[in-house]
């Protein structure tokens, strides 16, 4: 799916070829971000592939400590691609983190986790192969300005998608073609003013090895999805990183600027990971069963059984920002209702029309892309692992509008829901981490938790808001 190359060899033989003049090694921290070395060609050979190349772990943030700062780079040649943004020829090769103390893989390193979670289904006797299939939605806006100081804080996007531009006045006229609110879905030119952008997008991806299967504009203003292939699940999280550098960057090249924030709109709806999943053992689909609800097997619904039960523990990785909960209120079709349902996208978790063996899957609707996807993906699949180890039933199938239900009505039907706000995840990740254990080490999870609440929880909880200024300053 996508791959150049398949071991050292051919690397080296497909960067004589393309004639690279600079390797760019790539690895992803806590929070889910690149960062990158770059080394002349000539300086890198069998050997520094082997060994690893050297790097100080204590600048990078929630790693490690200065006295023991030493750490080092594994490249997974499988993973390269050619930077289509560089002006000298460089390829990218996404690295994976070694450490050197204990000599292992690092627990820190969100894509060993990731690798770490796929030898535990092995293990478990679950599967031996899990396909994940994320669906990342992005705005495309042109401009956005913000500001957070001690005496003021603002922020402004815009989009010529916009209903607030109906009345702008344009330099030769304001053709005034807009959706606007939760109008986006499906329109075509020129009211989808974004189709040669995604054009470009969609080409780029499969110039770095990615199956490109469909693009359009979603539902809120300014807001897109380009569909890819699904993968095994590293590689799918090396898909989601190499997805976000390109539309970021070929939006950039293009004079405007992409997010994948979750809400950056107040009243249209946001944007979601929705990810596909399944786990297959012996070149068999274990969550397949002919005839049944969805054609689901047991194991996909005790699959989905674990997901729910640990959904709140879960949502601190999958919602990983305090702005994740404010695409998960009632009204924007947030799927925060934890039950499933065949075809129905009020569900938190749908079963996609239609699936017949190869492709009967879950899609898990809550998630977004402030998610480390590497993390996201292995802590989906511990906890759907333990759902299928102790056979957790979860409530449904529900087929109604989901999303017309009153809370006394969920109330009443005793149906759980995702956590409210980041604090809440992680408060429940705290009480509710023994199925991560096979995986995650005490000390990540522990990392983990403290690094959202100091960069993120406790910072937006000290804010006044423009909103409380509204709503109190005359009290």
């Amino acid at each position: 799916m996508g791959k150049f190359v398949k071991n050292n060899e051919e690397f080296f033989e497909f960067c004589k070829n393309k004639e690279v003049e600079f390797v760019d090694f790539r690895f992803t921290d806590i929070k889910g971000a690149w960062h990158h070395i770059t080394y002349r060609y000539s300086a890198v050979d069998e050997k520094l592939i082997k060994n690893g190349l050297p790097f100080d772990g204590s600048s990078i943030e929630a790693w490690q400590p200065i006295n023991k700062s030493d750490m080092i780079l594994k490249p997974d040649v499988k993973s390269a691609f050619l930077d289509p943004f560089t002006a000298d020829v460089t390829i990218i090769v996404i690295c994976s983190v070694y450490d050197i103390y204990n000599d292992e893989m690092y627990a820190k390193c969100p894509r060993s986790i990731a690798q770490k979670s796929l030898e535990y289904l092995a293990e478990a006797d679950v599967g031996d192969i899990a396909y994940f299939g994320p669906e990342n939605e992005f705005f495309v806006f042109d401009s956005v300005r913000f500001r957070d100081d001690e005496n003021s804080a603002f922020y402004k996007v815009d989009t010529e998608d916009g209903s607030w531009n109906r009345d702008t006045d344009y330099e030769g006229g304001n053709m005034s073609h807009i959706a606007g609110t939760k109008g986006g879905y499906f329109p075509v030119a020129p009211i989808d003013k974004g189709v040669d952008l995604r054009s470009e997008i969609m080409l780029v991806l499969e110039e770095v090895g990615l199956t490109v299967m469909l693009g359009h504009h979603e539902v809120a203003q300014g807001q897109h999805e380009i569909g890819i292939a699904y993968n095994t699940l590293v590689e799918a999280a090396d898909n989601v990183q190499k997805l976000k550098y390109v539309i970021k960057m070929v939006a950039h090249l293009n004079g405007k600027t992409a997010t994948f924030m979750p809400k950056p709109i107040i009243g249209d709806n946001g944007n979601g990971m929705h990810v596909h999943q399944s786990i297959w053992k012996d070149g068999v689909n274990t969550f397949y069963n002919k005839g049944s609800y969805g054609n689901l097997s047991d194991n996909a619904r005790y699959y989905a059984g674990g997901v729910f039960k640990h959904a709140k523990a879960v949502a601190a990785f999958t919602n990983a920002s305090t702005n994740s909960y404010k695409r998960l209120i009632p009204g924007f079709e947030a799927p925060n209702i934890l039950t499933y349902s065949a075809q129905n996208r009020s569900a938190a978790c749908r079963v996609p029309w239609g699936s017949g063996e190869g492709a009967t899957r879950l899609e898990m609707r809550f998630p977004d892309s402030t998610a480390n996807p590497y993390l996201a993906f292995a802590v989906l699949m511990m906890a759907g692992i333990d759902g299928i180890k102790n056979k957790i039933e979860p409530i449904g199938p529900m087929d109604e509008d989901l999303f017309e239900l009153t809370l006394d009505e969920i109330r009443a039907k005793d149906i759980k829901q995702m956590p409210h706000t980041l604090r809440e995840a992680l408060e429940s990740l705290i009480k509710d981490n023994d199925f991560l254990k096979p995986v995650f080490t005490d000390d990540m999870i522990d990392t983990y938790q403290h690094y959202q609440f100091e960069k993120q929880v406790r910072p937006d909880e000290a804010r006044p808001t423009a909103f409380e200024f509204v709503s109190n300053y005359s009290c």
